[in-house]
Order: C-alpha cells, then sequence, then structure tokens
C-alpha cells in the first residue's frame, strides 16, 4: 500500500497541484532577468516566498475550508523545502537546524510583506523586496509583480483558485 504513494501515474492532490503552480510561477525567467531577483538558490527560494504569500493572502480572505488548504499549502512548502535540502546534500543532521532558519526567514518575510500589503504602503514594500530579496537592484518592478498579483487573486474564490492555480500576474504586463 504504501509504495503506491510513490506510483509516477498517481494524480496529484489539490495542495500538490496548487503548490505546483506556485513553484512554476516562481521560476518565470523575466523574474530574474528583469524583475531583480537573483537567478541563484537564494534567489529562487525568496521567489517561491513571494509567491506563496501572496497566494496565503488569499487564502486568508476566504471562506472555510481555505484556511485548512493553506496549512496544508504551508506544509507541502516545508516539506519542498526539506527535500530541496537533502537534494543539495545537506546531511540529516543538519537538516532541522536550516529548517528553522528557512522558517524563521519565511515567517519574517511573510510579515513583513503582509504589513506593507495591508497599509497599501508601496515604498515599504519596495524598500523590504530590495532588502530581502534584490539587494542592490531595484525592486520597484518586483513591488508592482507582487500587488498586481494580489489584486488579481482577489476576484479567485476558492474553488477557482484550487482548480485553475493562483492567478499571479502576468510578469510581461508590467513596466
Amino acid at each position: 500500500m504504501i509504495f503506491g504513494f510513490f506510483r509516477k501515474d498517481r494524480a496529484p492532490t489539490a495542495v500538490e497541484a496548487v503548490f505546483g503552480r506556485i513553484v512554476d510561477a516562481s521560476r518565470e525567467p523575466r523574474l530574474y532577468a528583469e524583475f531583480g531577483i537573483p537567478d541563484t538558490v537564494e534567489g529562487r527560494f525568496e521567489s517561491a516566498i513571494l509567491h506563496m504569500v501572496a497566494t496565503l493572502r488569499r487564502l486568508r480572505g476566504l471562506p472555510k475550508p481555505a484556511d485548512e488548504f493553506a496549512q496544508e499549502l504551508v506544509d507541502a512548502f516545508f516539506q519542498w523545502l526539506d527535500d530541496t535540502l537533502r537534494d543539495m546534500g545537506v546531511g540529516d543532521i543538519a537538516v532541522p537546524k536550516r529548517m528553522k532558519k528557512l522558517v524563521e526567514a519565511f515567517y519574517g518575510r511573510a510579515h513583513s510583506y503582509d504589513s506593507a500589503l495591508d497599509q497599501q504602503d508601496r515604498t515599504a514594500l519596495v524598500e523590504t523586496l530590495r532588502r530581502n530579496v534584490t539587494g542592490e537592484e531595484p525592486a520597484e518592478l518586483l513591488a508592482d509583480y507582487l500587488i498586481a498579483s494580489c489584486a488579481r487573486m482577489a476576484e479567485q474564490d476558492f474553488e477557482t483558485l484550487v482548480a485553475e492555480g493562483p492567478a499571479f500576474a502576468p510578469s510581461d504586463t508590467l513596466r
């Protein structure tokens, strides 16, 4: 029975499908080429956080069972991080210590992004993204992308978000 989980022809769960769409969106080449996200392991982590935050913000605004789905999505994200560390060759003993730092980074960034978005403070969002993601690169386009993605997702109900995935802003519409 347990080996059925590892079958390649197994249909993904709704959480796995939505998380896959988040990861795909976080790998959009334009985010790295033009929006200032460094094309590094750390940059990809930051991009994944950005997309998770936008999705979780929308799920928080929806009725049950969105809250349970959001928790499962966070669990999938942390499992993905754990798997990624192991795939990168981080030893079993070091994984929990690294995971603790990644979890703290996730929640710290989520709080910062949420605060700026809640206050509709684009300047604070730009500064937070520059500090956490782009470094010396400007973060205005990335902030506009996050704001546009949150606005676009605000139009999605729970069923649509699960069926079609989070509606991130098309990166080619920003400039």
